[in-house]
């Protein structure tokens, strides 16, 4: 085990190590087993944090997203957190001001995370494959820049359904409705 987690710890470092020394705009962090997001990696990637626009921590198995991490990267423009165990966001998310995409999909938010109703930028939001059955639809419509809002298997109430343009404005991706079983 410890020789295990030890590898994840030197592939965290070595891709860390890679944003930092190319100043590349991404940090992936994808398949890292991360239960948290490392404190280590703020100071190491301090010099370039304002340059890091897209951020992968794609299936891991993080229960959270802190407001620090929300605030250090204040420059992003897409952020993939597939494939965690997630059920909320920070209200600090709203201040992500250039995100454009969030991917959120396989998760276990049970509700629409609210606050991104009001990250300005955001175009494109992944919930498939998490279980919410509400969707604060009114916020939705008025945001202004979304362009899709994926929602496929998830247990979704009917109202959801009827959210077809041209009241709102984006693409509103759902799985089939079930068909009715006969009795």
């Amino acid at each position: 085990l410890h020789k295990r987690m030890g590898e994840a710890v030197a592939r965290v470092a070595r891709k860390v190590n890679e944003t930092v020394e190319n100043k590349t705009d991404s940090l992936d962090l994808a398949n890292c087993k991360l239960m948290t997001f490392p404190v280590g990696i703020y100071k190491a990637v301090r010099s370039v944090t304002e340059g890091i626009h897209r951020i992968s921590l794609a299936n891991n198995e993080l229960k959270s997203i802190t407001s620090r991490f929300v605030t250090t990267f204040s420059q992003l423009r897409e952020l993939n957190l597939a494939g965690n165990y997630l059920h909320r966001l920070p209200e600090e998310i709203t201040s992500l001001l250039h995100l454009r995409a969030i991917d959120l999909s396989r998760n276990r938010f049970r509700r629409f995370p609210e606050p991104l109703a009001t990250v300005p930028a955001l175009e494109t939001i992944d919930l498939e494959e998490n279980e919410i059955a509400e969707v604060p639809t009114d916020k939705l419509a008025s945001m202004a820049l979304l362009r899709s809002l994926n929602l496929r298997a998830n247990p979704v109430g009917p109202e959801v359904r009827l959210l077809v343009r041209p009241l709102v404005p984006f693409d509103l991706l759902l799985s089939p409705e079930e068909p009715i079983p006969k009795a």
